[in-house]
């Protein structure tokens, strides 16, 4: 009996084919014949060629979250956790960053309106898990301005990541903690969100 294709592998193939050309020249009968499988088999663990992006990112996601249980990890402040979680997640993309980039703007192309929205909420779903990863549990309202700041800093970080050639993207990394000092330095501006301790009531807004 044949060996049924597993998703991961069915998405390793998918990335090696756009390695060698393009993600936007990948079919999935492509991907079917690489592989030796049918449509079909692909059929059971993706609906259509986007779902394999979604599941490139959830990869990205579960790299940062086993960061979590890594040794030291829970000592680190809160911002050193976001620093290290968000580099975490990109590190996790490298092997095909290329790929990535292709990915991401086919995601802006006019005319991909579903897809731009999925994006959003994709985006949405990463830096929630990186608020839970670095215990950022602040609540409303100062939760809504901690978001807003996190997926500001989370976009701006990745789009930077995606045309950093420097090695081990050390320029990405010092860019992410300019980005995440200055969140520091205007929480400490606004009144009620200074980092005060739980019992009172205040929680910092700053990643």
């Amino acid at each position: 009996m044949a060996v049924k294709p597993t998703r991961d592998k069915i998405l390793d193939a998918a990335l090696d084919l756009a390695g060698k050309k393009s993600w936007e020249s990948v079919r999935l009968h492509d991907v079917a014949a690489e592989m030796g499988i049918t449509l079909n088999d692909i059929r059971e663990h993706f609906r259509e060629k986007e779902d394999l992006t979604d599941a490139w990112f959830d990869r990205a996601d579960a790299s940062m979250l086993q960061e979590t249980a890594k040794t030291g990890f829970q000592k680190l402040s809160s911002r050193q956790r976001v620093h290290r979680l968000i580099m975490t997640w990109l590190t996790a993309l490298t092997r095909y960053r290329r790929v990535t980039r292709q990915m991401i703007y086919g995601k802006l192309e006019p005319g991909h309106v579903h897809y731009q929205f999925s994006g959003l909420l994709r985006v949405s779903r990463t830096v929630q898990w990186i608020r839970e990863a670095a215990h950022r549990d602040a609540e409303l309202p100062w939760r809504a301005i901690e978001e807003t700041a996190l997926t500001m800093i989370y976009l701006a970080t990745f789009f930077r990541w995606m045309r950093d050639d420097s090695e081990n993207a050390v320029r990405t990394s010092d860019f992410l903690n300019e980005m995440l000092r200055q969140a520091e330095r205007v929480a400490a501006c606004i009144p009620g969100i200074d980092g005060s301790s739980r019992e009172s009531g205040a929680r910092s807004a700053a990643p």
